[in-house]
């Protein structure tokens, strides 16, 4: 009976490796699985309102306007401008043509962040924050 014995050396550094990499392969798979598996269709706007016409305050410079959104109980039916005059239409030209386009994508989208318009950025920006504050007052809180 020729028994030797074995001793096997193990590094503390190299387990220390290993664990972690073991982990950053754990959570790589998971994050794989979680980007392509498919997302449940439960994910749609199902935002209610309470219907209605809602406002917000804009305010451009000296000037507020109220922006007046038209809700029925699915969907933001229509954006106006009130309290519009000439002066605020000369400073700001785009503002009509904008709102416009936001009108038109309206009938297409429930969704406020989807309504980006090919006019000036920032006047959309703008525009698209006061109709979701108007938004926010119209929803039904469950």
């Amino acid at each position: 009976m020729n028994k030797s014995t074995k001793i096997v050396v193990l590094r503390g550094r190299e387990l220390m490796y290993t664990g972690i990499f073991v982990v950053l392969g754990i959570i790589l798979i998971l994050l794989l699985i979680l980007m392509f598996f498919p997302k449940s269709s439960k994910e749609e706007n199902t935002t209610k309102y309470n219907p209605g016409i809602y406002t917000s305050t804009l305010t451009l410079g000296d000037s507020t306007l109220n922006v007046e959104v038209t809700v029925d109980e699915n969907h933001i039916k229509q954006v106006n401008l009130v309290n519009i005059d000439e002066s605020i239409t000369t400073m700001y030209p785009l503002l009509t043509p904008t709102l416009e386009e936001i009108n038109e994508k309206l009938s297409t989208t429930d969704n406020l962040d989807d309504l980006g318009t090919s006019q000036n950025q920032y006047t959309n920006i703008l525009l698209i924050q006061s109709i979701k504050n108007a938004a926010k007052k119209a929803e039904i809180k469950e």
